[in-house]
């Protein structure tokens, strides 16, 4: 491992949270002017969601709308915020899945800026039950984004993920099928329309530093997945932080973002790391399992017909098409009629017929 690996990881550790104390504060969070906003995130419960939540309670704003299907998470969000202004602040128990429940959203709150945080994210998991990422991951993506231009919603940040590059997972389609489905909709509406696509969160929800941690404090070996497979990190108040400057741009047309996160960060380097730093004794070991169904080895935050190009914020990157040939419009009735009765195989041909 390398010093400047080691710093990288480092830096991640700390400000991830799971080892050391975090920035927990109003006072530690930017301050945008969003007061004119009626803002809704979904996925309100989850690590992206929850923690633009917080950023945006240091920020000014009309009303702020937390929704989510994670009942027990949900509440725990609810006692977090509980001294918060109850006139300007609701967290709801809504299912994105559910027509009837968005429709009323939309006509009862009228939000004018979302945040699409809400999705299936678990690569190995959405193998198995490739349905629900159909279900929720692009169908309930479209109609966020349908009503959005139904209401006026001035603007829809979509929040997508590396795994929708060069894609060999369902989350992953499903996820880039959602990013070209949004793009389409920018070029013909009112809305703006904007995805941010980054890496992995660490010390999220699920996250292998959790899992890590967990398998220290349980005195088991730490397992990975090959010696070689690496991924892009980037802790959640970053990409929080970088989320709401998005937000504040004056013109997003469609535009895709990507984020400053450094070189990738070898697994094997990182369990070694939490071996050394927070290891109880020297008898710690790793071990090599193999990679699982949908799992890449590396990642990438661009294809090869993108490119990067460098924004007036140096950890925010605009993602551009090297040609500009228009793509065929996108249609998803195919993936609207598909049912739980269909194999994972066969619901996972569907969504790669669309890459």
């Amino acid at each position: 491992m390398t010093q400047t690996t080691y710093s990288h990881i480092k830096q991640l550790i700390e400000n991830s949270g799971v080892f050391h104390s975090n920035r927990n504060t109003k006072q530690a969070y930017q301050s945008f002017d969003f007061s004119n906003e009626t803002i809704l995130i979904t996925g309100a419960a989850g690590s992206i969601g929850s923690e633009l939540a917080r950023h945006l309670l240091a920020c000014e704003y009309k009303k702020l709308i937390l929704i989510d299907i994670a009942e027990s998470p949900l509440y725990d969000l609810i006692k977090e915020f509980e001294n918060e202004d109850s006139n300007k602040l609701e967290c709801l128990l809504i299912n994105i899945n559910d027509v009837d429940s968005v429709e009323f959203l939309f006509e009862n709150y009228k939000p004018t800026l979302i945040f699409h945080a809400a999705a299936y994210k678990h690569v190995p998991l959405m193998e198995v039950h490739p349905y629900e990422a159909v279900k929720t991951n692009v169908l309930a993506t479209k109609r966020l984004a349908d009503l959005a231009i139904t209401y006026k919603v001035r603007k829809f940040i979509f929040i997508s993920t590396d795994k929708a590059v060069n894609p060999i997972s369902a989350m992953g389609m499903s996820k880039l099928i959602a990013e070209n489905y949004i793009k389409q909709l920018a070029a013909k509406s009112g809305t703006q329309f904007a995805v941010t696509r980054f890496g992995n969160v660490i010390g999220s929800n699920g996250s292998v530093l959790l899992l890590f941690k967990k398998q220290m404090d349980a005195g088991v070996s730490l397992t990975i997945t090959s010696k070689t497979v690496a991924r892009y990190f980037i802790d959640n108040y970053k990409a929080c932080n970088l989320i709401l400057k998005i937000a504040t741009f004056d013109e997003l047309e469609g535009s895709l973002f990507t984020f400053n996160m450094g070189e990738p960060v070898k697994l094997i380097d990182l369990a070694n790391y939490l071996i050394d730093q927070y290891g109880n004794d020297n008898s710690a070991k790793i071990e090599i399992t193999a990679l699982r169904p949908g799992e890449k080895n590396d990642e990438d935050i661009i294809s090869a017909d993108e490119r990067l190009v460098p924004t007036p914020d140096k950890d925010i990157l605009l993602v551009i098409q090297k040609n500009d040939n228009k793509r065929s419009e996108i249609d998803l009735s195919i993936l609207l009629s598909v049912t739980p009765y269909l194999s994972p195989l066969e619901i996972k041909n569907i969504l790669a017929s669309y890459i």
